[in-house]
């Protein structure tokens, strides 16, 4: 009994050393973003999307709880404007995103988000607006990094999948939002 006890215990002992030793060949980065071709001006576009309020308005994940607190402060637009929401709902959590950086000439925008429930993480989100044809075209992503063991997960996540729909609603929102005569 003793023996089969200690046979077992080595083998899951063993299998968890080569988990980690795995783990340990797999990088920690992780990058997502998504496009849409939006028939409307650069500058229309950009108005929609140069700010943390603006970006609100198309936010998918206001539908996750349409009375989430939110608390704002900083100045709008600029550098250290911020959002934390707190919500009971569990897939909306709670957190904050701080503006970081917002380039007028490039028309790109990046965040800072802190997730601090369900689990704390932390990743680096981003706006660009582009001139395409008579148009324009928004890419919305970000960019964090999964620390190690964890880094396992990678070999079972499907990014698209995860967050996929959720982007396509927040372009799709942001497109409409553009697209409306003023």
């Amino acid at each position: 009994m003793m023996r089969t006890f200690k046979r077992i215990f080595l083998l899951l002992a063993t299998l968890l050393i080569i988990l980690l030793i795995w783990a340990a060949f797999i990088p920690g980065d992780c990058q997502y973003e998504k496009s849409i071709s939006i028939n409307a001006p650069v500058e229309k576009v950009w108005q929609n999307t140069n700010t943390l309020k603006a970006m609100d308005q198309w936010s998918p994940w206001n539908d996750l709880d349409p009375g989430m607190k939110k608390e704002w402060t900083g100045t709008t637009g600029q550098h250290g404007e911020k959002v934390c929401w707190d919500s009971k709902n569990k897939q909306a959590g709670k957190g904050c995103q701080e503006l970081e950086k917002v380039d007028e000439a490039g028309k790109r925008i990046d965040t800072a988000i802190r997730f601090l429930t369900p689990y704390e993480s932390e990743a680096n989100a981003y706006v660009t607006v582009v001139p395409e044809g008579n148009g324009s075209k928004a890419t919305w992503g970000f960019t964090s990094e999964i620390p190690y063991p964890f880094t396992l997960m990678k070999l079972f996540m499907n990014m698209e999948d995860a967050l996929g729909k959720d982007y396509q609603k927040g372009l799709s929102r942001l497109k409409t939002l553009s697209e409306k005569p003023q």
